[in-house]
């Protein structure tokens, strides 16, 4: 009688468990279905050269002022070494750049948001950067701490976008029906974007936290289950070629296995010369990536860019 009760039990949990599952996977798929507009996907360019060059001086010098980028590092104590070294390097290239923390530190300067889920760091971070900086600012990148990025290759991608359209851009990759810009290689929202998303944030049955339950989506999954609610929907970020300018993994990595896939064009098969992220940068070797990005140049090669995008003062 005891052991089957022990296994009623057991059943009970067990099917319980399964149910919430269910549930969950039911959510996703709504977000992904009938509910939202038939999307066929797209993979956005980058402007080539000859587009820029037939811009007149006047207005490269107003599309240079006029894509103001603000970025949003999302940190916690244990990424310390990573935080000192983004706020050393690459950051200071933002228009602004701010970070926000799982909790307060006194080392840095920080935006408390006071929980360790990262879904939830990146829900708050993004509410409160919609409303301070909704009229300051046009274009929003996200990063880790691991993330390298160059922010005026950045700027060159979004040169002629428009950010009062829904933009959702960065690395894509898809799991099962849902597509979505991979965090890691940084996530750039438009104005009109995060408009939707701090709008659909305030509908917990379309874009609920999920914190501290037993089975979790991914913060850059649910991301993208949210703005699909909303329209807005995950784009592929490639330069004129069409290779990629978001980048999952570091320089040593790509160049890892370039080596492998086309050793006669290692540099070509690597990297973009225009991309715009790396990850998985360790915080010395970020700081090797300003010197080449920024300081190192071949002596009798000359640099004729159309446009000049300048870091703010200091």
């Amino acid at each position: 009688m005891i052991a089957e009760s022990s296994s009623f039990l057991k059943g009970v949990v067990l099917g319980g468990a399964f149910c919430m599952l269910a549930t969950l996977l039911g959510h996703i798929k709504v977000g992904h279905g009938t509910k939202a507009r038939h999307h066929e996907h797209h993979h956005i360019q980058a402007p080539n050269k000859a587009d820029v060059l037939n811009l007149s001086e006047w207005e490269r010098m107003e599309l240079s002022k006029s894509i103001r980028v603000y970025c949003i590092i999302l940190v916690k104590p244990k990424d310390l070494g990573h935080w000192a070294a983004v706020r050393e390097t690459w950051s200071k290239h933002c228009d602004k750049a701010e970070f926000y923390s799982s909790e307060h530190i006194k080392a840095f300067d920080s935006i408390a948001v006071n929980t360790n889920d990262m879904w939830v760091m990146m829900r708050k971070a993004y509410k409160i950067t919609y409303e301070r900086y909704k009229d300051e600012f046009s274009w929003f990148f996200l990063a880790y701490p691991t993330t390298f990025a160059i922010i005026e290759n950045l700027k060159y991608f979004l040169l002629k976008k428009d950010p009062s359209q829904p933009f959702y851009v960065g690395h894509t990759v898809t799991s099962g029906a849902l597509e979505y810009v991979d965090g890691e290689g940084g996530i750039v929202l438009s104005l009109e974007s995060l408009r939707r998303l701090s709008r659909v944030l305030e509908d917990s049955d379309k874009c609920p936290e999920q914190g501290g339950m037993i089975w979790k989506v991914a913060e850059d999954k649910q991301l993208a289950i949210c703005l699909k609610y909303t329209g807005v929907f995950a784009e592929n970020a490639e330069d004129s070629e069409g290779r990629d300018v978001f980048n999952t993994k570091s320089v040593g990595a790509l160049i890892k296995e370039a080596m492998s896939t086309h050793p006669q064009q290692v540099v070509d098969g690597c990297c973009s010369d225009m991309a715009i992220t790396f990850s998985g940068v360790a915080p010395n070797h970020m700081h090797v990536m300003m010197y080449g990005v920024y300081r190192l140049r071949p002596y009798g090669h000359t640099y004729d860019d159309a446009l000049v995008f300048l870091p703010p003062p200091g």
